[in-house]
Formats: structure tokens, sequence, C-alpha cells
């Protein structure tokens, strides 16, 4: 009787560990970069504040345990941010864009109301991320930053190209003008 109930157990263990495994695919299938941070001795209450401040700013939170989400992200991009990473964590992603979500996860890291929240590592494109490179990712421009800047050169590349244009286009004027003054000049003397 006992060991039919171990068996039991077992297999509704696995089915649960499978049910977890298809959510946690389902979720970050088409998410291309993540941090993993650990909430260190956060509670329960300090943990879901979190959450919805998060929220609020389209970023998820999800705890893993990583063992589990290494099985189920095995053959995706994330993989490589659950190499050597050991215990449970919690996997960030969503924000405008990595960069985004870097500067929100180093703002909070620095709160003292969030003490112990800490950077494990991640993933972007591909790519495994150290610990370090979440306070580097921080510091680059965000999105609408880069394309503001990206604008600004175009922009200035054109002001000097059609300043230059104009500039020849005034010399040529200029020059043309006098010489019809210099024709109208000549032509007029012997008339008068």
């Amino acid at each position: 009787l006992s060991s039919s109930s171990n068996q039991s157990a077992e297999t509704m263990s696995k089915l649960v560990k499978d049910l977890m495994m298809q959510n946690l695919r389902s979720r970050l299938g088409d998410v291309g970069d993540v941090f993993l941070v650990s909430l260190g001795q956060i509670g329960a209450q300090k943990t879901t504040e979190l959450r919805l401040a998060l929220r609020k700013k389209r970023i998820n939170l999800q705890l893993i345990r990583n063992n589990l989400a290494r099985r189920a992200l095995a053959d995706t991009p994330l993989a490589p941010a659950f190499e050597g990473q050991a215990g449970m964590l919690a996997v960030c992603w969503g924000a405008d864009d990595i960069v985004d979500l870097a500067k929100e996860l180093d703002r909070i890291s620095g709160l003292p109301d969030y003490a112990g929240f800490a950077c494990h590592g991640g993933a972007m494109e591909g790519a495994k991320l150290v610990a370090e490179d979440l306070k580097r990712v921080a510091k680059w421009p965000s999105r609408p930053e880069q394309l503001s800047i990206l604008s600004g050169q175009l922009l200035s590349l054109g002001a000097t190209l059609s300043g230059q244009l104009l500039a020849g286009g005034g010399n040529l004027a200029g020059q043309l003008a006098s010489r019809i003054e210099d024709l109208e000049e000549a032509a007029g003397e012997p008339a008068a």
C-alpha cells in the first residue's frame, strides 16, 4: 500500500513539474533577454509590492527553481542564463528593451527596502550575462535615446549636405549675377 502511494506521489510530482515547465516555456518562449535576480531575505509582502511595481513598468518577475528552468529552456536563447546557477532565483523580463529592464533592476538593487536584491546574471540574444553586466547595460542609452541620437546624427548629415549644396549654388548664382551685370554694362556703354 505504501509503495503504491509513493508511486502515485511521484507520478503527481512529475505531472506538476511537467506542467510548470510547460508554463515556463509558454511564458518565456518569445523572450530574448532576461536577468536572474536573488530576492535575498525580502519577505512575501515586499515581494508582492515589488511585483506590482514592476508590473506597472511592464516587467515580469517569476520565482523559479533553476533546475526546472534549465530543463524547460534548454533549447532557447535563454539557456545560457541558467548555466552555473543554483538555488531559487527570480527571472525578470519585459520593459521596452533590455536597457530599460537593467536600469529598473539596478535602481531597485540600490533601494534600502529591497536589501538583498541582487543580480546573478542573465542572457541577452543568446549570450550569457554575468552579474556585473546589469550595471554595464543600465548605463547604455535606452531605445528611445538611441533613436534620438541616430535621428540627430542623420539630421546633422542632411543639414551639412544641404548647407554645402546651397553654398555652392549661392556662389554660382552670385557669379552669374555679376557676369550678367558685366554684360549689361558692356552692352549699355556703346548705346550711351
